[in-house]
């Protein structure tokens, strides 16, 4: 088991200590998130972890030979190859391998007498050369870059030629081509769609080694990871299951601390609202003084930034009619051959907010440009209804940035009067927080004018509001902040996103594009993938008249049957759960109430034994300990049994609490 251990990592810039002793263990098997707030150091720390960067102090343990692999977020460039011939540098260490055992093989030839030696050698370098994937690179390299949304068309084009997003998708294939024990991914799904998001996860949970990701996606990690360690004032603590368990446990951990928080800032906000108030009046001068100075004293609680819940509400909606836009054969061509859009029929109902989903090429940005009024050049016809008034949002939006005034000034400007006293916290909300706030817009970087686009945009008067990837550029934080408030939006929305669970969470409705072709799906996104699901086991069995009545019933023409339908599915249901007897009832609580038991005990076994682990992985940082070679191997030894006992408990407790629900 190839494993990576580091202990007692330390870092300081100035005086802020961004890593206090911090101790972690990577090995064949690890599948964890790293999290923290903006600026804690997660990104920090895993250039240390990749050997990037050196702490000011602490050790570093490794197998030998064990390899790892890093991802950053963003920067890497390639050139002067194609795209293939850049994938086949992935497997580097394999043509490395294949140097050696050639130069085994002259050896051999040179000198048959010395040949058990080299013969051993060379097995285990074979051995090596099959576990790194080399036998099947070429497989692997189509595999992951059609995975990751390359073409196959894509493989003999000049990397030169690829955005920069698609560069990123590049790098994190070589990674993922790697093979590597230990694999350091940081926010790799920033330039994913959602089916490439989708093979991630699966490749990742399928992965034979380790890796520590970071990501903002919290279903991604959700699905993908069963440990998270959280940076939070230096110090790095780890938390078993998988991210949302995480949260939970973190919370209830915090409840008094953050009992305490808001108590302290109800506190501040009377003391700053008293000086704001009477700081300038002469009367009133000493008071001011003396709340000063006790506002001055207050050490300041810190939490997580993903517990502090600051919520907001965008300024009402105007009226607008029951139809808000109208889409009569709306068809749009790039080059004049093939169409993009192909007569594209749709109508939009207040209220709704519909998400268009599909491939990259399928047209999604290209019909919100459309919706918007920015993309003129189509033919077809556009029927706004009565009152519309659009709001549009795309990663162009950051180009309307600039000035000098500052980022709080260019808010305020724009606020209704009742939210100006809140523009602290929207902005808080948007990932601007303390100083951060007073910068000037000219100075901002591309993603916080993004930010600062998205919030100007959303602080207007607007009943519909056209977003493309409004979540880019945002932390879990941000993104829940925006959630609420789209979600007590009073207009209608549509919008793209490569985020599932926010997708989830907001859409009503579903537009799946393929190029030339759309279909309407009356139901939130689970209810489409049910459908796709639906589908594709028809499609096995051979159903094609099943088939053609579900792609009928996705039309407007049958959307009353589709919610008829949907109606009595839920009656049934309903009726099923009420025909429940009371001892089927009573044997239901019971069994939940064992399962909670059976949760809450594998739970204290798990604190258990991740107490026993820090011990020993103290124990491992003693010199007296790991300069011994002995000792190191016996404490390695125990440390990989409470492991191999955390990882049985783990998936016992995660069983458990999959059934409890």
């Amino acid at each position: 088991m190839a494993f990576v251990q580091f202990s007692k990592v330390s870092l300081s810039f100035g005086d802020k200590k961004i890593l206090d002793n911090v101790s972690v263990n990577l090995k064949t098997g690890t599948k964890a998130a790293l999290t923290g707030a903006n600026g804690a150091g997660k990104s920090t720390l895993i250039k240390i972890m990749a050997g990037l960067q050196e702490p000011d102090g602490g050790e570093r343990i490794a197998q030998k030979d064990a390899r790892i692999a890093y991802l950053p977020q963003s920067g890497l460039t390639h050139s002067g190859s194609t795209l293939l011939e850049e994938a086949d540098r992935a497997f580097e260490y394999g043509y490395k391998i294949q140097e050696e055992i050639d130069k085994i093989g002259d050896a051999l030839k040179e000198n048959p007498s010395n040949s058990k030696e080299l013969l051993e050698k060379h097995a285990a370098l074979l051995a090596s050369l099959e576990s790194s994937g080399w036998y099947r690179r070429e497989a692997l390299a189509e595999s992951v870059l059609l995975g990751l949304g390359f073409d196959r068309k894509d493989f003999d084009k000049m990397t030169d030629e690829f955005s920069g997003g698609w560069q990123m998708r590049i790098a994190l294939a070589k990674a993922l081509m790697q093979g590597p024990d230990i694999l350091l991914l940081d926010e790799p799904t920033n330039y994913l769609d959602l089916e490439a998001r989708a093979w991630l996860e699966t490749f990742l949970q399928n992965y034979k080694g380790g890796f520590l990701l970071v990501s903002h996606d919290r279903y991604f990690l959700d699905v993908t990871i069963n440990e998270v360690y959280e940076l939070f004032n230096g110090q790095l603590n780890r938390y078993p299951g998988n991210y949302s368990h995480y949260e939970k446990t973190r919370e209830s951990e915090l409840k008094t601390l953050l009992a305490e928080y808001q108590k302290q800032q109800e506190e501040i906000q009377h003391l700053q609202s008293f000086i704001d108030r009477f700081g300038y009046k002469a009367s009133k001068a000493v008071q001011a003084q003396s709340r000063q100075k006790m506002l001055d004293k207050i050490v300041p609680i810190e939490i997580p930034d993903s517990l502090k819940k600051i919520h907001f509400k965008f300024p009402p909606a105007p009226h607008s009619g029951q139809i808000v836009l109208r889409l009569n054969g709306i068809t749009k061509s790039y080059d004049g051959a093939t169409n993009v859009l192909d007569k594209l029929d749709l109508q939009l109902e207040n209220g709704e907010r519909l998400v268009v989903v599909g491939h990259n090429g399928a047209g999604k940005s290209t019909l919100l440009r459309i919706i918007a009024g920015v993309d003129k050049d189509f033919s077809g016809e556009i029927i706004p209804g009565a009152g519309v008034q659009i709001g549009y949002f795309s990663q162009d939006s950051a180009e309307t940035i600039k000035g000098s005034e500052s980022v709080l000034q260019s808010i305020e400007n724009i606020c209704p009067l009742e939210l100006v006293p809140k523009a602290r916290d929207m902005l808080g909300a948007f990932l601007f927080r303390g100083d951060d706030v007073f910068k000037s817009l000219d100075v901002l970087s591309g993603g916080e004018k993004s930010r600062v686009a998205l919030l100007r945009l959303l602080l207007k008067p607007i009943n519909l509001l056209v977003l493309d990837e409004p979540t880019n550029h945002l932390d879990m934080h941000s993104k829940d902040a925006l959630l609420e408030a789209l979600k007590d939006f009073g207009g209608t929305v549509v919008f793209v996103s490569h985020d599932r669970g926010f997708i989830q969470d907001l859409a009503t409705r579903v537009l799946e594009l393929k190029p030339g072709s759309a279909r309407n799906f009356l139901g939130g996104y689970e209810y489409y993938l049910e459908r796709l699901e639906a589908e594709a086991g028809g499609n096995e069995n051979g159903s094609q008249a099943q088939n053609s009545a579900n792609k009928n019933g996705s039309q407007g023409q049958n959307a009353a049957s589709g919610k008829s339908s949907q109606n009595q599915n839920a009656a049934a249901s309903q009726k099923s759960a009420a025909a429940l007897s009371w001892e089927e009832q009573k044997k239901a609580a019971n069994e939940r109430k064992r399962l909670e038991r059976l949760v809450e005990k594998l739970g204290t076994q798990i604190e258990e034994k991740e107490a026993a682990k820090k011990a020993l992985e103290e124990k491992m940082s003693d010199p007296a300990v790991y300069s011994n070679g002995a000792a190191a191997k016996e404490v390695q030894a125990q440390i990989a049994a409470v492991d191999t006992e955390l990882e049985a408990l783990n998936v016992e407790w995660e069983k458990a609490a999959e059934e409890l629900g």
